[in-house]
């Protein structure tokens, strides 16, 4: 793309932070075949200057290798230099994918969804976020006020994602104040992935550039509405048609599409342990949220783990095309591969053993009584991240989702997060939203 300048070699991490290292642009084409030396024990980070206890000696290095079909471009201007990104696929030094690669273990994922149904992903990631700094001045939510006073980031931003080639559908100001969301168009799941870590970390420099910052913490302050991730997914055929949807099955699913709702649901509490990876996760989770905290499915249902969005428009073709699940417990605190990956492998544990999506709740189920939620097998999630960690390590299915050091560096950086928030819950708010 460029021969000149430095190209950052990317990758995300277990705890969400895309690390980095820099090469001349004109040395990239050697470095997609000989890559960059990592410390393993890099995968032990936590999000903060922290590293949990590991069995990677200082000799061991996985090799970080450029997935060259990933290179993007953060365009400049008169006052800024553009900054060149490729995302890199975590190999052993023979050349064998690494086990605690996040890429690979989505990769690995999507690729056994397709081989034992012959359907694809596509997926689209609607991130939340909130800025502040430079005389921010919230305005009130959802107005045109809102998004005036920040036009030119909102328009700045998008110029930058489309540079990026990132294929932006809106952006806008959202309930929170000083809270602005954008979504994407839907792309094949791999590459929406992808884009997720490309569009965060667009957006932060955008806000960087006009003297703002911008963060994707679920929990920005105590009282403040929570900024999610909401994860959009639908099957599709060889031909990237849609075939999630089918009027006569359970909140108008296909079969297919059901028994992957319904693994999901089976396995929550284990994924929400991946997509809702950091204490303050749980604060913006929760019943009366509008973020979930039932496993439950719902058509339209915002209160629902898993929301069924039929596709708009008087066209029937139009709104088949348009069908989709909307995974909704989910923020910025969690890999975007750690989240596709756990939520295709929940999916695709529902689909290997025939599962039935349950009735659709029309309600609050926090609105219902404990006997009406046990009788339609709607369940709590977890409340805490403690009990997320929990959850992942009592599923004997999702334990053999990650590979053992994998899932036990996991388990060990996700229980550290929690011990240090439960000394001091009430700096995580300022911690989290630094980091992310």
């Amino acid at each position: 793309m460029r021969d000149d300048g430095l190209t950052y070699l990317l990758w995300s991490d277990l705890v969400g932070v895309t690390r980095t290292r820099g090469v001349p642009s004109r040395d990239l084409d050697r470095r997609a075949r000989v890559g960059l030396g990592w410390a393993m024990a890099g995968q032990a980070l936590t999000p903060f200057t922290d590293i949990v206890a590991n069995d990677w000696g200082p000799m061991d290095e996985a090799r970080q290798i450029p997935d060259m079909a990933t290179q993007f471009i953060i365009p400049g201007d008169d006052a800024n230099p553009s900054i060149a990104g490729v995302i890199c696929n975590s190999m052993t030094a023979d050349g064998e994918p690494w086990e605690c690669c996040v890429r690979q273990f989505c990769a690995r994922a999507l690729a056994d969804l397709r081989a034992e149904t012959g359907f694809d992903l596509m997926a689209s990631f609607e991130h939340e976020f909130t800025l502040w700094g430079n005389g921010q001045d919230p305005q009130t939510p959802f107005s045109f006020a809102a998004a005036r006073q920040r036009h030119r980031f909102l328009e700045e931003t998008e110029r930058l994602l489309d540079g990026a080639g990132l294929v932006v559908e809106t952006l806008e100001p959202e309930y929170g104040l000083g809270q602005y969301e954008v979504s994407v168009a839907p792309e094949p799941a791999l590459r929406a992935a992808d884009h997720a870590l490309v569009l965060r970390e667009t957006v932060r420099e955008s806000a960087r550039r006009q003297g703002l910052k911008a963060s994707f913490t679920p929990k920005f302050a105590p009282d403040a509405v929570g900024n999610g991730v909401h994860l959009h997914l639908s099957l599709a055929d060889p031909e990237r048609r849609n075939v999630t949807a089918d009027p006569a099955g359970p909140a108008g699913l296909s079969p297919m599409a059901a028994a992957f709702a319904a693994g999901v649901l089976a396995h929550a509490g284990a994924v929400v342990a991946l997509t809702a990876p950091s204490p303050v996760s749980y604060r913006r989770l929760g019943p009366h949220h509008w973020s979930c905290g039932f496993a439950a499915l719902g058509v339209q249902n915002r209160e629902a783990m898993l929301r069924v969005i039929p596709g708009a428009g008087p066209d029937p073709a139009a709104r088949a095309r348009g069908f989709n699940i909307e995974y909704r417990p989910c923020d910025a605190t969690a890999s975007p591969y750690l989240a596709l990956g756990a939520v295709v492998r929940a999916g695709l544990e529902g689909i290997r053993r025939g599962l039935e999506a349950p009735v659709p709740v029309g309600r609050d189920p926090a609105d219902m009584s404990g006997e009406e939620r046990a009788r339609a097998g709607i369940r709590p999630l977890p409340a805490t991240l403690a009990e997320a960690a929990d959850a992942l390590e009592a599923d004997r299915v999702a334990a053999g989702w990650m590979a053992p050091r994998m899932r036990a560096t996991y388990l060990a950086l996700k229980r550290w997060e929690a011990e240090r928030d439960a000394a001091g819950p009430e700096a995580s708010f300022a911690r989290y939203a630094a980091v992310y």
